[in-house]
């Protein structure tokens, strides 16, 4: 999807004053994504791509588009139909005559949600949709919807974050007929302007130091020159990962990292309680009000 370039701005976020501006952004980002779509199912059906040198001689090929009325789950909206010169382009995720689409998302989910192959998507399109798409013209249409993931995965980012959160949440997945662990390792960013903003996401088997530093360099190359505060889970050796890519940059446990730690040498009755107490600590106004409450808390 081509995502005009002041989506991406620094003043993107401000234009969001309401509810019903980011509906409409959502209405606009979705007919985008649509349109898309019939892109590709095009270039199934004509062989080439848009702007192909294949295209000389085939006999066939784009003859303009045509404005049509569909209903989404963001409302009405006019959406544009290219067509083709012979005029036997059959469009598969919005049929001719029929206003309401096929569900984008469940294409996208069965394809990365579940692992599945190009076939096996095929498979599934037909006996969901009783739909008939050929694994070429799904290629097609994914490379579309991927393409803005891919845009979105490496876009430029500000060069000072107040706070960067980073984490790494372990799934189950299918790979090659075996259930694996992998993990997504994700950096939350607190901008200038106190907004928070994902910066990317990542997926590697386990989570370690050594891939995190990959992540730190990657955010580097976009554009990150300095982080004020890094708030990280207490994994062996990443503290000094992170003061090799981003030396000025104070690190913070997590408390809730912290909380589960401690609890480890407290017996299982009594961590109700002790976890309660620990509240008056890290929830302190002040650091000389913290140290009153530890005090506190290690005389109970």
């Amino acid at each position: 999807m081509d995502i005009p370039k002041d989506f991406l701005s620094k003043d993107f976020l401000s234009q969001f004053k309401t509810q019903e501006d980011v509906e409409a952004f959502i209405s606009e980002l979705h007919m985008k994504v649509y349109e898309q779509m019939f892109q590709g199912e095009m270039d199934s059906h004509l062989g080439y791509e848009k702007g192909s040198k294949e295209a000389i001689n085939t006999g066939n090929s784009r003859n303009g588009s045509y404005p049509k009325k569909i209903q989404g789950k963001q409302g009405e909206a006019i959406i544009e139909v290219p067509r083709d010169r012979e005029n036997d382009f059959e469009p598969v995720i919005v049929p001719k005559h029929q206003s309401r689409g096929l569900s984008i998302e469940k294409l996208v989910i069965s394809l990365y949600a579940k692992g599945m192959s190009v076939s096996d998507i095929e498979s599934e399109m037909h006996e969901i949709y009783g739909v008939n798409l050929s694994t070429s013209a799904i290629s097609h249409i994914t490379n579309k919807v991927t393409q803005s993931a891919v845009e979105w995965q490496n876009r430029s980012l500000e060069s000072l974050y107040l706070i960067v959160w980073m984490d790494g949440i372990v799934f189950k997945v299918r790979e090659n007929g075996k259930v694996i662990n992998k993990t997504v390792y994700l950096c939350v960013g607190l901008n200038k302007d106190g907004f928070k903003e994902v910066l990317g996401m990542w997926v590697g088997k386990t989570e370690s130091a050594s891939f995190w530093m990959g992540v730190l360099t990657d955010l580097k190359a976009r554009g990150v020159e300095d982080i004020l505060i890094t708030v990280t889970d207490n994994l062996s050796g990443f503290t000094d990962t992170i003061k090799s890519v981003f030396p000025e940059s104070a690190t913070q446990i997590c408390v809730v990292h912290q909380i589960r730690n401690s609890c480890r040498y407290v017996v299982w009755k009594k961590k109700k309680d002790f976890t309660s107490d620990l509240k008056g600590v890290y929830n302190a106004p002040t650091k000389g009000a913290a140290g009153s409450e530890l005090d506190l808390f290690e005389q109970k």
